[in-house]
């Protein structure tokens, strides 16, 4: 079973980390995911605490948790 996108209809990145404000993912992993395996895709989602931190607060959108 493929791993839903955490994509949020956010869209907007950060200037500094490079980050999507809303999947917390990089444009790279946006364009890629499709072709990700679901282990790349696990290791992505599980890294999303990490870059949260990462992201000014005033620039975090929330993260619908899975």
């Amino acid at each position: 079973m493929a791993i839903k996108s955490p994509c949020i209809d956010v869209c907007s990145f950060d200037g500094k980390t490079g980050l999507c404000i809303g999947c917390l993912r990089t444009r790279e992993e946006i364009r890629d995911w499709k072709k990700m395996t679901d282990f790349q895709r696990h290791q992505v989602l599980n890294d999303r605490n990490r870059r949260k931190s990462k992201l000014p607060r005033e620039a975090r959108a929330p993260v619908a948790d899975d």
